[in-house]
């Protein structure tokens, strides 16, 4: 890792909410000494960061100079942070880490006491029973499903319906979707020519085909996704049984 990567990530750590941060902390989460630490952070405050704190008092971001300030009324705070913790709780481990960067950054934006009201905010998620979230039953990589829906390229599955029939199919994926407690990948299925859902806990084994469906993703997930709110339109229970018969 360079310099200038290693003083990103320590300012990336240093926007945590739940500060102050220890150097040790911030050691660990860096992988270098305690002394690199320290360094780094006279360097960050010579380069104009609002750093209050000394050894052994741990450190907190006042100000950073890098984001430009936010102002959300405190109702949008309680969103964004109701949001992020839902993310946190449902998502994979890259998108839990991803929601914390995410409303650390944030939080460096607000003043003051908007700090205090995302620290202190009113609105919580708790999951009863298995709080793993459906992300935990995943048996491949969904950064590189997330991957294959932004790059627009084809995913070779092994795939098991809920008949226990194994198939492998060739899939367009269009977007991942919790329902419910279920982890779907909404697709286009090229071996049935049609859109499908696809449990991530049936999918065994998926790997790149890098063959590419590009531009076509947006415009066929508009379709499909009309197709789903027309069905739940006829039938309130439609969406959440197909992804059931997946």
């Amino acid at each position: 890792m360079s310099r200038s990567e290693r003083l990103f990530q320590l300012l990336q750590a240093l926007r945590s909410p739940a500060s102050p941060v220890t150097a040790q902390q911030l050691a660990h989460q860096t992988g270098v000494s305690l002394r690199s630490v320290y360094r780094d952070i006279d360097t960050l405050r010579a380069g104009g960061a609002d750093i209050a704190g000394a050894p052994g008092a741990g450190y907190t971001l006042v100000d950073d100079g890098t984001l430009a300030p936010r102002t959300f009324t405190r109702i949008e705070i309680e969103a964004l942070t109701l949001g992020l913790a839902q993310v946190r709780q449902m998502g994979d481990p890259a998108l839990a880490t991803a929601a914390d960067a995410v409303l650390g950054k944030v939080a460096a934006t607000l003043p003051s006491l908007g700090q205090q009201h995302m620290l202190h905010a009113v609105s919580r998620v708790h999951r009863f029973g298995d709080r793993a979230g459906p992300a935990a039953s995943a048996k491949v990589d969904m950064e590189l499903v997330r991957r294959a829906c932004w790059r627009e390229e084809a995913l070779d599955i092994h795939y098991t319906d809920r008949e226990g029939v194994a198939s492998r199919r060739t899939i367009w994926p269009l977007a991942i979707m919790y329902v419910d407690k279920l982890l779907v990948v909404l697709a286009r299925c090229c071996l049935r020519d049609d859109f499908r859902m696809f449990r991530v806990d049936r999918i065994a084994r998926a790997t790149s085909s890098e063959a590419s469906f590009r531009p076509r993703r947006a415009e066929l997930l508009r379709t499909y996704l009309a197709r789903l709110d027309s069905q739940a339109t006829a039938s309130p229970r439609a969406s959440g049984k197909a992804a059931a018969k997946c």
